[in-house]
């Protein structure tokens, strides 16, 4: 994985920035309700209705892309998408291979969710969607890491008995606990420094549209209302 990462960052300096025409927003569509694809086979959810907004505010045109979400940062810096807006934490280990926007929601809490109490986190068997902080949380804890494609395959692993419980967004699994009879177990994990927009080193002009977009949807308010629509009225707000 580090040497096709070094490969696409050299692919990243021929690719260049396109987006004087179009700036492509690369998503993965498979994690609700921050990003998925509806019934008419659009990308929707929170980052959508956030994405098209900032676009919107920098007097971007904009489309969007769907990738799976292990594959998302080579992908980024080969140029097949301008932007990664998909649920991703700002960390330092990201921030060395791409650059981030400031952060669009607040840093959070993860959590574990399971179908029974009783569930030994610290060592028994977790699923964590892969390449995500949780999956790195995880296998420093003891427990028995197993990691999925997507965070659905992640609930059906609990679901079928592959696993003991599932470790990922505490807002993510919340519908999960509210509709599908899973309970969170144990204390919130903080992890991570908010959710950002990933761009390319090279982009920094495209970087410091976005960022003064966000700055305007928190000054007005626009980006909390949909904080709040998405993710409930106890959700972290700006």
């Amino acid at each position: 994985m580090k040497k096709l990462l070094l490969s696409a960052t050299v692919l990243a300096f021929t690719a260049g920035a396109s987006f004087a025409d179009t700036v492509r927003m690369g998503t993965e569509g498979a994690y609700p309700p921050y990003n998925f694809i509806d019934d008419d086979g659009e990308v929707a959810g929170f980052e959508r209705e956030v994405g098209d907004k900032l676009c919107e505010i920098a007097g971007l045109t904009c489309e969007w892309v769907t990738n799976e979400w292990d594959t998302i940062i080579p992908n980024l810096l080969s140029g097949n998408y301008d932007t990664i807006i998909a649920g991703m934490s700002i960390t330092d280990e990201r921030d060395e291979v791409i650059d981030f926007t400031q952060d669009y929601y607040p840093p959070t809490a993860s959590a574990y969710a399971a179908l029974t109490d009783g569930v030994d986190l610290m060592g028994g068997v977790i699923a964590a969607q892969t390449s995500t902080i949780q999956a790195g949380h995880v296998a420093t804890t003891g427990a028995t890491l197993v990691e999925f494609a997507t965070l659905d395959d992640t609930i059906a692993a609990v679901q079928n008995g592959e696993v003991d419980a599932v470790f990922a967004d505490k807002d993510a699994l919340a519908p999960f606990v509210a509709e599908q009879g899973f309970t969170f177990l144990g204390d919130d994990v903080p992890l991570g420094d908010g959710i950002g927009m990933g761009l390319r080193e090279s982009d920094a002009e495209l970087k410091t549209k976005f960022n003064a977009a966000i700055d305007a949807m928190k000054a007005d308010g626009s980006l909390n209302a949909l904080l709040i629509k998405y993710f409930g009225e106890e959700t972290a707000t700006y």
